[in-house]
């Protein structure tokens, strides 16, 4: 149950945590021991050194020649109820008085002191220091402080324990899903995702990132599958023709001219034309994926795109109107300058000599609005709503050249950009195209 919940990763987190709490409070009383211990050493020598200071002062106050052990009885009970014990002897070094049970007293630190009267030394006083008094208290502070520690120590852990149990899910449970969403991805599941997860952001961006990566190389696949599916429907009437005609030249049953050779090339081209228009078909679905977005001014790329058609307008007897107000736009303006090119060119198409063709920006709201307006001939209301289908063409362009699919990679690129596109048309009176795009 704890394993499914959290994960080999959960319970490595986990682990980490106490690790870290116990070392932290082993680290923190090693480093008190290193400087307390020592403290309280010299503050133990500097009490016992005192005691015994004060015990030789003592005895020096009690001294007579004679009877001087009967006097020492205040000094000795004083050292008796401090936890020490005490013998003084005189100057050859004779005992004269000690505490009862003084060479019975548990071993421990001494320390002797001379008994100076009048710049004369007659003895000297001997402290023993042993597990009570000062000893005992300091010994009993150490036995604390060392209880103290080691409840830090359980505390720690139990606290780390605590609080790997909460974090290591918002770690280990999206992590544990990206692994097992990687790992189907291998296994060849195209739609293993690792979908929304909870954890710390970067996790999450982790995740929603693969997923971005994942949807990305899948619209990259769709656009690969759906181009070898237009090569194979577009390609195989004019490969026929070629084969047909090939064939009957090879076998004899027709004979070449100059007529024949003229509709094979004618087909040949058409068959370039078309596989290039599937390439761009294929490069504007993957435009998602691709697009290099930088700032710019939609009038300036629209402007471009009209120069490069005057020309053709010109020759075509097409008058080209330009209204054009800055618009600033956060766009890939190389796709853009495709839309507008695409829109510009199929307008000419269907505009016939005399007739107007009008290039518009201006801003829409909070967003861009692009449109292109023409006085040509229109498109009937049964076209119109699959005027942006792959191949699509329509009752009036059967005399007009092209593959049928200028607007659909007009409507690929707008929507790569989150934009919009409207067609409105007039049979007999002409189309407008309008595309809004977001400025951001």
């Amino acid at each position: 149950m704890i394993r499914r919940r959290y994960g080999r990763l959960g319970l490595q987190i986990a682990l980490i945590f106490v690790l870290v709490a116990v070392g932290a409070v082993v680290v923190a009383s090693v480093v008190a021991a290193l400087t307390v211990y020592s403290q309280a050493d010299e503050i133990l020598a500097r009490q016992e050194a005192s005691e015994t200071s004060a015990a030789a002062l003592g005895a020096v106050i009690t001294y007579t020649p004679k009877g001087w052990a009967a006097a020492l009885e205040p000094v000795i009970a004083v050292a008796d109820r401090s936890g020490a014990a005490a013998q003084v002897r005189d100057a050859s070094g004779r005992v004269v008085r000690s505490s009862p049970g003084y060479a019975r007293f548990p071993q421990g630190p001494a320390r002797t002191a001379p008994v100076i009267v009048g710049r004369k030394r007659v003895g000297s006083i001997t402290l023993k220091f042993g597990d009570r008094g000062i000893g005992a208290l300091v010994g009993h502070f150490e036995a604390q402080r060392w209880r103290a520690r080691l409840s830090a120590a359980g505390f720690g852990a139990l606290f780390a324990l605590v609080v790997a149990l909460l974090v290591a899910p918002l770690i280990a449970g999206p992590v544990g899903r990206l692994v097992r969403a990687a790992r189907a991805r291998g296994g060849g599941q195209s739609d293993a995702r690792v979908g929304r997860v909870r954890g710390f952001r970067d996790i999450r961006e982790l995740a929603a990132s693969f997923d971005q990566m994942a949807d990305n190389l899948g619209k990259q696949e769709q656009v690969r599958r759906n181009l070898v599916a237009d090569i194979a429907h577009e390609l195989r009437t004019p490969i026929a023709v070629l084969q047909a005609s090939t064939e009957a030249i090879a076998d004899g049953v027709q004979q070449p001219t100059a007529s024949q050779v003229e509709s094979l090339h004618d087909e040949s081209v058409r068959l370039g034309q078309m596989v290039d228009d599937l390439q761009r078909l294929a490069a504007a679905e993957a435009a998602a994926v691709q697009l290099t977005l930088v700032k710019c001014d939609l009038s300036e790329v629209a402007a471009a795109a009209a120069d490069s058609l005057a020309n053709v307008a010109g020759i075509a007897g097409i008058r080209l109107v330009r209204r054009l107000r800055p618009v600033p736009l956060r766009c890939d303006p190389q796709r853009i300058r495709e839309v507008v090119t695409n829109l510009l060119t199929n307008a000419v198409k269907f505009t016939a000599a005399g007739g107007e063709v009008m290039l518009e920006t201006a801003p829409h709201g909070d967003q861009a609005m692009l449109r292109v307006s023409d006085t040509g001939a229109g498109i009937g209301p049964e076209d119109l709503p699959r005027v942006t289908e792959r191949f699509f063409r329509g009752g009036g362009s059967a005399d007009v050249n092209g593959s049928g699919i200028g607007l659909t990679v007009v409507n690929e690129l707008v929507r790569a950009h989150h934009g919009t596109i409207a067609f409105a048309s007039r049979p007999g009176e002409g189309t407008d195209v309008t595309v809004v795009l977001p400025t951001a």
